[in-house]
């Protein structure tokens, strides 16, 4: 009993929401819909409705006439043509409305993930995969375009019909009718029986098609590191496990949903011959009033009484598992978007000769940070420098296991700052610290003076520039990859981020050079290439702080000392936080941090470190290697 799939009342909250974007965006034409449905219903019965009366009033009285008048026949077989008609063009109506319908749903549907997800915190992507996130804009927006399109027109073509039918099986013959309760009651029961083992296997079928989505999508991204290691027969391993696992769901889902078609219709076909039989000994007895045409129409409605049945059965596994997708994707657009509430903006700003700030429209160059104080409803103008210090930091990203300790340290306005560490000490989680990805559990980090707390988390992230190890780029050409820095740079901006990166050399070589269009992440590039593409993009932003997260740890020595030059004149004037595992690139460095186990062990310039000979020292010489 317990696998029997159940309408919850979480499953009805989900249906009414989903139902609501059909009622909502399109209700006219739903309305169209239901009575276009209704139409259809009603045709469809009446064509048998009317055996009764073709047979008792306009056929059975011209038998043995000499010359027997069909004009009466003739009008009743064109009424009847017209209502077949209307029957026609009423299922052509709601079954090409339903199209727009369900795929204008899905659209706002995919619209609003999309746009939530954007507002999702970084914590969401660490602990969903993206092949789950990939599932419900695939997988799970598909069981909603069956159950919209497909399941909701058919139930309620099945209800109406059950509904038209009963009533007019009960006009006909109320003795006969009593039969065919006994034997819906039967069909009802088989159905529960065999559909709730559908159902169940319906759902694992949806969640092992989302874990075998998950599975390809990581596997394709990590196929260098797969033949590197030989690790092909694993994978296909790994790749059968799943793939049994929704080969078995799948299998035997079709497998109980397909055994009920077959054995309703068979309860259907045995109703027909229990009618014709029972019908034909109340008709010969007399009793009832059972007629050659109340049987006709009759026997032809225990067919149309008991298909909406096996209809209604076999959509409502449809409707659980589309409502089970529902489920997963109002989980996405109900999480929790990324809280800010920061009220300091970045604004363009000017300076008049006595040094007062005041807020501009046009750039001029300089930025400042506008600060309302809620107290005295003042605004004061904190020009932005890029001074960003910590005070006693401690952060982890789960409460029970804290990452980093007390850290305390500063960048004054141009001065560059690198860390070093071993893996895990701390260093890239700083940087994803000074852009808000994650907030402190304790302690405070000041920009220009001010909590970064109370900064707007878009203007925030405006006045930072970043380069990260593992560089993305998106498909489009090479100039709006580089422009995705500042989406208004002009082409001339463009290019000279291009040529202060180094980057534009080796366009120009290209076919269509600036125009060129890259796809899969820029695969068309060398590593190399795609670093320099981002330094530029980092570049035509023209950010007054710049992160550089190991951002030349994949090209080689050779590009390295070109690109250090383009860095050395991104970096003038900026403060720069410079994650390095190359200690060669960091030797001038205003400061130098060396951090191990989330702590600050060593602190100074280069030289200072040397004079030292503690770790940084070590590390230089070769003594001991970073791990």
């Amino acid at each position: 009993m317990n696998n029997k799939p159940k309408l919850t009342s979480q499953n009805k909250k989900t249906a009414r929401r989903l139902l609501s974007y059909v009622t909502g965006v399109y209700k006219v034409q739903f309305i169209i819909v239901v009575i276009s449905i209704l139409i259809c219903a009603a045709a469809s019965i009446s064509v048998s409705l009317s055996m009764k009366f073709l047979l008792d009033d306009f056929i059975v009285p011209l038998i043995g006439q000499t010359n027997p008048n069909y004009t009466e026949l003739y009008r009743a077989l064109l009424v009847l043509a017209v209502i077949f008609a209307f029957g026609v063009i009423a299922s052509f109506v709601y079954n090409r409305l339903m199209v727009n319908i369900g795929q204008g749903v899905l659209k706002k549907v995919r619209d609003e993930m999309f746009e939530h997800m954007q507002t999702l915190p970084i914590r969401y992507f660490d602990k969903n995969t993206h092949g789950s996130i990939m599932s419900l804009y695939t997988n799970d927006t598909d069981t909603l375009r069956q159950m919209i399109s497909q399941a909701i027109p058919q139930m309620l073509m099945s209800a109406f019909t059950i509904v038209v039918t009963f009533i007019s099986m009960i006009v006909l013959s109320p003795i006969l009718t009593i039969l065919a309760v006994i034997m819906v009651g039967v069909m009802i029961f088989v159905s529960r029986k065999i559909g709730g083992s559908s159902g169940k296997y319906f759902l694992k079928q949806q969640m092992s098609l989302a874990a075998v989505t998950g599975f390809v999508e990581e596997r394709m991204n990590g196929q260098r590191v797969i033949k590197i290691f030989n690790h092909e027969k694993k994978s296909e391993a790994e790749f059968d496990k799943l793939n049994e696992e929704l080969f078995e769901s799948a299998a035997n889902a079709n497998k109980f949903a397909n055994m009920m078609g077959p054995i309703i219709g068979n309860i259907g076909n045995i109703q027909f011959v229990l009618t014709a039989v029972l019908g034909g000994f109340l008709s010969v007895a007399g009793v009832g009033g059972i007629t050659l045409g109340v049987m006709a129409s009759y026997l032809q409605f225990t067919k149309s009484f008991t298909q909406p049945f096996m209809q209604i059965a076999q959509q409502f596994n449809a409707v659980i598992m589309a409502l089970a997708g529902a489920e997963r994707i109002f989980d996405l657009i109900d999480e929790e978007p990324e809280v800010d509430e920061g009220y300091v903006t970045l604004v363009n700003a000017r300076k008049d000769a006595d040094g007062n700030i005041t807020e501009c429209k046009e750039r001029t160059g300089m930025w400042a940070w506008k600060h309302p104080h809620q107290e005295d409803g003042t605004v004061t103008y904190t020009e932005l420098k890029g001074d960003v210090r910590f005070f006693d930091m401690t952060f982890g990203y789960t409460d029970k296991k804290m990452v980093l300790h007390d850290l305390t340290l500063y960048a004054k306005p141009g001065q560059k700052l690198a860390f070093v560490g071993s893996t895990g000490a701390g260093k890239t989680t700083i940087t994803n610290l000074i852009n808000r990805f994650y907030d402190v559990q304790d302690g405070k980090i000041r920009y220009d003076g001010i909590n970064i707390n109370k900064i707007k988390k878009a203007d925030l992230r405006r006045s930072l520039g970043i380069v990260l190890q593992d560089t993305h780029l998106f498909t489009g050409t090479i100039m709006e990859n580089i422009r995705y820095g500042k989406l208004d740079a002009t082409d001339e901006e463009v290019y000279a981020a291009a040529r202060l990166a180094y980057a534009d050399q080796f366009i120009r070589r290209l076919p269509k050079g600036y125009d060129t269009m890259l796809s899969g992440d820029g695969e068309e590039l060398s590593q190399g290439q795609r670093q320099l593409l981002a330094i530029a993009r980092a570049a035509v932003a023209n950010p007054p702080v710049l992160i550089l997260d190991e951002a030349t740890s994949s090209i080689d020595t050779r590009t390295e000392s070109i690109v250090q030059k383009g860095m050395d004149n991104l970096m003038k004037g900026r403060t720069v936080f410079v994650i390095a595992h190359r200690l060669s690139t960091i030797r001038n460095s205003d400061a130098i941090i060396v951090l191990e186990h989330g702590r600050i062990i060593e602190r100074g310039d280069h030289e200072d470190l040397i004079r030292q000979k503690g770790t940084y020292y070590q590390l230089y010489t070769g003594k001991l290697e970073l791990s």
